[in-house]
């Protein structure tokens, strides 16, 4: 009855947070960083009695050895498969770690990325659940099990997984693009069943050891609790980690911008055919963020009112949908022309997307263009924020990247500002079609 109810509970406050989220994005933001070193961001959200909590960690795959590519993902995978037994603690498998968390209603998982390990809470705030859910976590964050038939068996399954991806043209695309783009960057290295094999447990306990660690932690709070209880709750959560001093991590080096030109055309039994183009990008601290984030909302990420699709789609049918991206991170992240469309007509919709892109960057968008996308961008600024998960979100990109803490309050008019000679200046100074990679995967050649 206890788990059914607290499902119950976690269903219907999770019913109300799309009527709540806007209202909580108008409160302010804390920060303050604890004695061990973590840092701590706030929203009080006090309408609904539930938490998010996020924690983000400098773990992500850009710190993977090359030998080992798949280190940072296999090691968060294996943290969310048990708890190690602690004095008088008993170990919990992963199945009994499910059940301890379902028992709860609450939830609480680490994943990884290019540049960070996340760990995410999700529980209630009643005052019987809030420090069961808690203790879990800590133990969870702690205490993993890393334990070796575990690890062999997903190994396995992470290798059949790979093995299958290479009959997709999608993986095989990203996987050349990335090895055209990022070269030997860390964010290019691709994980293979030989790296795999490579990932000992010991390795997976060593990489948690040294990367998981209080005074690495940015940690995102949002919900029904006070500073003083985040604060708590953050002080409850980091407790079972070694609470030491931490020294500077290794630098990574930039990503190097190319040199020229390459096109790599891979045969594959398809009538689509899968395009990329593109280059490495922009860091997520440039200067010229919400230039780039409106320049390329008109480009392409506009859906059917971008550039790119009205002259690729609209004007001559040559595909369902092509769209442009930009990945910033920590280091510049790729910048991408996707789009699929008939083996036979993919050499018409490369020179049509190259074109169009190229003029783009020479002559930027026209005013109309400018006040649409800035319309779309403000009117739909809401759904960004429109549930705590969301802000959550919100709030932890502030954490990581270091933004303002009224990114959010001005972030409408940020947008509002941009003008057309700005994201001229700022595209001629980011991309240079002329020297950037094309991958082709599909049709004979």
């Amino acid at each position: 009855m206890n788990k059914l109810m607290s499902s119950v509970r976690l269903s219907l406050a999770a019913s109300l947070l799309v009527a709540a989220g806007w209202a909580s994005a108008a409160l302010p933001l804390q920060r303050w960083t604890q004695a061990s070193g973590a840092e701590v961001y706030l929203v009080e959200s006090p309408g609904i009695p539930m938490v998010d909590v996020q924690l983000d960690f400098d773990a992500g795959s850009r710190r993977d050895p090359a030998a080992q590519a798949g280190l940072a993902d296999a090691t968060a995978g294996q943290a969310n498969k048990g708890i190690a037994a602690q004095g008088k603690e008993p170990a919990l498998d992963e199945n009994a770690l499910g059940e301890a968390w379902a028992d709860l209603g609450a939830s609480f998982g680490a994943s990884a990325s290019r540049d960070r390990m996340s760990f995410s809470l999700r529980t209630l705030t009643y005052p019987d659940l809030l420090p069961k859910a808690v203790a879990l976590a800590a133990r969870q964050l702690g205490t993993p099990a890393f334990d070796a038939a575990v690890w062999q068996r997903d190994r396995e399954r992470i290798g059949a997984a790979l093995r299958e991806s290479y009959t997709r043209p999608g993986p095989v695309a990203s996987r050349a693009f990335q090895e055209l783009v990022y070269g030997g960057h860390p964010y290019g290295r691709e994980t293979t069943e030989q790296t795999l094999a490579a990932i000992s447990v010991d390795q997976l306990r060593a990489f948690y050891a040294q990367s998981i660690l209080p005074c690495r932690a940015k940690v995102s709070v949002v919900g029904a609790v006070t500073r003083q209880q985040a604060d708590q709750l953050v002080q409850a959560l980091l407790a079972r980690l070694p609470q030491t001093a931490c020294a500077p991590l290794p630098a990574v080096g930039e990503v190097p911008a190319l040199a020229k030109a390459e096109e790599r055309r891979i045969p594959f039994a398809s009538n689509q055919a899968q395009v990329i183009i593109g280059q490495p990008g922009i860091r997520r601290d440039d200067p010229d963020f919400f230039a780039v984030l409106v320049g390329n909302h008109i480009l392409g990420a506009g859906g059917f009112t971008s550039r790119l699709t009205h002259e690729v789609r609209e004007k001559r049918g040559l595909t369902y949908g092509v769209s442009s991206d930009f990945s910033p991170g920590r280091h510049a992240g790729a910048f991408t022309v996707g789009l699929q469309t008939r083996a036979d007509q993919a050499n018409a919709a490369i020179a049509v997307a190259r074109e169009t892109l190229a003029r783009f960057v020479a002559e930027g968008p026209t005013e109309q263009e400018l006040k649409a996308a800035k319309d779309n961008l403000v009117g739909g600024f809401a759904l960004r924020l429109d549930s705590n998960r969301k802000l959550l979100g919100n709030v932890a990109n502030i954490a990581w990247n270091g933004l303002p803490l009224d990114y959010l309050d001005t972030w409408t008019q940020r947008v509002e500002a941009i003008t057309v000679a700005q994201i001229r200046a700022a595209f001629a100074r980011m991309l240079q079609p002329e020297r950037m990679v094309t991958v082709v995967v599909g049709g004979a050649s």
